[in-house]
């Protein structure tokens, strides 16, 4: 797979975990209303983004680079939305083994995916 650089922002970045404490009561389903794996939320590799991003493309469905945030560097996909008193973030969908996660100057990247 080859992908298109299309924007480059500079973040916070987090991680959440599907549960009903840091989601809503339907905490097995993303804001664009994916059903998450609960036994490995992680597989999917998505991402939740601050809504001030979406502005700049970064809407469900966009594939994103992301580098600065060590293990979890890569493309991930947008497939919810962050609280409305975040900005400039994004939060990795992680299992709920991981803990702990805040990256500071993380540098996402909006890609095309060519064929």
């Amino acid at each position: 797979m080859i992908f298109e650089m299309v924007k480059t922002i500079i973040v916070v970045a987090t991680i959440y975990h599907a549960d009903p404490a840091q989601c809503n009561a339907d905490y097995l389903t993303t804001a664009s209303m994916k059903t998450i794996n609960e036994s490995n939320p992680q597989g999917h590799r998505w991402i939740a983004v601050s809504r001030d991003l979406e502005e700049h493309g970064f809407v469900f469905g966009a594939k994103v680079r992301v580098s600065g945030a060590g293990k979890l560097d890569g493309i991930w996909t947008v497939e919810d939305r962050m609280n409305k008193r975040y900005t400039k973030r994004i939060d990795f969908l992680v299992n709920k083994e991981m803990t702990g996660g805040k990256w500071n100057n993380v540098k996402i990247i909006l890609v095309n995916e060519k064929v």
